[in-house]
């Protein structure tokens, strides 16, 4: 190779992931996150650790790998999972939920509160957060419905796997092609539109930040959030990622957040069915917590 036609510094071509290399990788990740990648998934670790190890400057993913065990900060670790999480996500995504908290659920909260069966303090959980388009959805829907000057009180705590993820939550700002999903009176009341070096992007009003707590959590992990129980946790489009054990004991702590009669959303290709005794299903992908 001449030296005109040699690739620019940090682009070399690297060795292809090995079968090992996949094998040790899918086993840390599972350890680590509960997150189970088949081999359907070989692409996509070549592709996203990939641009790490070229980031870094080492030869192969092996020396990646070794980088990753070997770092005693966990920092390392934290960046792989950010690399291989995926976080698709968008405003009023599965609208069936949101019909479904508009015309069942908030109406009896309603009733309750009316009858001085419960409080005007509702907690929500969003466990599966990615980049806050689902949090702030919830709390433009709650803040519209239950509205401050009735005594109510929203509380949203949003959660992901991702530090990347988080941080453009936090920031609640996002681009403006975004808002096709948000209802135009939403769109108006709760989101700011940028201007100057912001034009294009649109940023959640401080009202709807205000109800809406942000924090990093590992759901396979033995530490979570404080806070609750929840009136109602959306844990949404995860628990596919996790192997059918792990997602069943996912489904029992998350039961076990829930106030008696709380609510508990599921994704489209998900089910709980049998996972906690203690939840019914009201619904497709909805569950209630009912008495043992």
């Amino acid at each position: 190779m001449t030296p005109e036609a040699r690739p620019a510094p940090g682009l070399e071509p690297i060795p292809p992931l090995a079968d090992l290399e996949v094998a040790r990788f899918q086993s840390l990740i599972a350890e680590a996150s509960g997150i189970a990648l088949g081999e359907v998934k070989r692409a996509l670790l070549a592709g996203r650790l990939g641009r790490r190890v070229r980031e870094l400057g080492l030869p192969g993913f092996g020396a990646y790998y070794a980088r990753v065990v070997k770092d005693h900060t966990g920092q390392e670790l934290v960046r792989m999972l950010d690399l291989v999480a995926t976080n698709e996500t968008s405003f009023f995504r599965e609208p069936a939920h949101f019909e479904y908290l508009a015309a069942r659920v908030i109406p009896e909260w309603r009733a309750a509160a009316a009858a001085g069966d419960r409080g005007r303090t509702v907690r929500v959980w969003s466990a599966a957060c990615s980049t806050g388009q689902e949090p702030y959805s919830i709390g433009m829907l709650l803040l519209d419905q239950l509205p401050a000057d009735e005594g109510w009180r929203v509380e949203i705590l949003g959660t992901d796997l991702s530090t990347r993820a988080l941080r453009v939550a936090q920031g609640a700002t996002w681009p403006l092609k975004q808002a096709a999903g948000i209802p135009p009176a939403y769109l108006q009341r709760f989101m700011q539109r940028g201007i100057g070096a912001r034009e294009g992007q649109m940023r959640a009003t401080p009202e709807l930040r205000a109800t809406v707590r942000l924090e990093r959590l590992n759901l396979h992990q033995e530490r979570w959030p404080s806070g609750g129980p929840f009136d109602l946790i959306l844990c949404r489009n995860v628990l596919i990622y996790f192997s059918p054990e792990g997602a069943r004991a996912v489904v029992r702590r998350l039961a076990d957040r829930l106030v008696p009669g709380g609510y508990l959303f599921v994704g489209h290709a998900e089910a709980v069915h049998g996972a906690a005794a203690t939840l019914r299903a009201v619904a497709p992908t909805m569950y209630r917590h009912v008495a043992p």
